[in-house]
Order: C-alpha cells, then structure tokens, then sequence
C-alpha cells in the first residue's frame, strides 16, 4: 500500500483528472473575477470563514491555534470531497470551481481597492507561501473525489446493464480505495506544512 513505486505510478494514471482539476479551479478564478453576478454568493463564502478567524482572535496562542484551525479546515474537508466524490464525483467538481471563484473574486475586489502592483505583492507575500502547496493538495484530493465518482457511475452501469463485469468493477473500485489510503496520508502532510506556513511566514511577509 505505501510501495513508493506504486503511489508514484498511481499519480501518474490520475494525471488526467488532476489536469482537469487545475483547469477547474482556474477556470472558477476567472469566473470569479470577471462575473458580478455571483458577487453576493462568494461574499457570503467569505463570510462563513469569519468564524475561524474569531477564533484565532480569541485564543491565547493565536499562531498556535491557526495552525490547528487553518489545517483541520483544509484537512477535513479534502478527505470529504475526495471520499464523497462517490456521488459521481459531483462535490469535488462543485469544491474547485467555487473555491476558484472565492480566490478570483478577493484578487479582484483588492485590485479594485489597492491597484493592480497590490495585488502582485499579496500573491507573492500573501497567497503563494503557502498556496504552493496548499492548492495543488486541495486538487489532488478533489481529483481523486472525481475519479471515485466515475468508477461509481461505472460500478452502477455495470450493475444495472452489464453484470457479468460488476466482479471485475468492483475489484477496480476496491483497488482505487486501497490506494486512496496513502494519497490521504501525503496530502494530510502537505496540508499540515501549508498550515504552518501561512500562520507564520506568510503572516510574516504579509506584515512587512
């Protein structure tokens, strides 16, 4: 299950997904970006995460309690979109574009405020630090959430119109599962060193 040789082969059978991943968050990136109509809808997405910061904000050891808070959020959630992908993968689809469309709309909405050169030194100072690892995690794991999805749909098909080959699906869909158990760990990693950096390098070069 954790043979080096075979996530790294497994990553490679999933290229096409996780290309289709990138392509779907930067897509909602434009969307965001470029679409007032779906202003309201992404400020009220912001908003909801009002609540983490008020936590940090009351906690004794607010670094601390970033870290925790900023990687269980991230940790969370991409072990749901990547297992809840089940439902023919319709979560992690949804998850990318939307998340796309939040980042796209704050890039946007802080050009508007502060210029454009701004905007250039957050994404350097603010968003890649972290980001660098972050993002690609997130669109890894929703990959791996619209794979599973397919080879439910596939795993259905075969039930309902060909059931001579549900034997053979659900020794793909097993197989898929089983090598999930390793990417999770790598991703949960990952996230964990994002963490890390955003509560403290990047609110470092953030605050310079």
């Amino acid at each position: 299950m954790f043979n080096r040789r075979q996530i790294t082969d497994h990553f490679k059978q999933m290229n096409g997904y996780i290309v289709f991943g990138f392509i779907l968050f930067f897509a909602g990136m434009v969307i965001g970006g470029t679409n007032p109509a779906f202003e309201n809808f992404l400020i009220s997405q912001i908003e909801g995460l009002s609540g983490l910061k008020e936590i940090v904000d009351q906690s004794k050891n607010p670094t601390l309690t970033m870290i925790i808070v900023i990687f269980l959020n991230n940790a969370i959630k991409s072990i749901f979109v990547m297992y809840l992908g089940a439902l023919f993968g319709i979560l992690p689809f949804l998850f990318l574009v939307i998340n796309g469309m939040v980042v796209g709309f704050l890039l946007k909405y802080t050009a508007e405020l502060n210029g454009g050169g701004y905007v250039i030194e957050l994404v350097f100072k603010g968003l890649l630090p972290h980001g660098i690892l972050e993002i690609p995690a997130i669109i890894v794991a929703c990959a791996y959430g619209m794979r599973f999805g397919v080879l439910a749909a596939k795993g259905i098909g075969t039930v309902i119109f060909n059931r001579s080959k549900a034997a053979g699906t659900g020794r793909e869909i097993e197989s898929f599962v089983i090598r999930t158990v390793p990417v999770m760990l790598i991703l949960t990693i990952t996230l964990l060193i994002a963490s890390i950096i955003e509560s403290t390098i990047t609110v470092w070069l953030v605050s310079m």
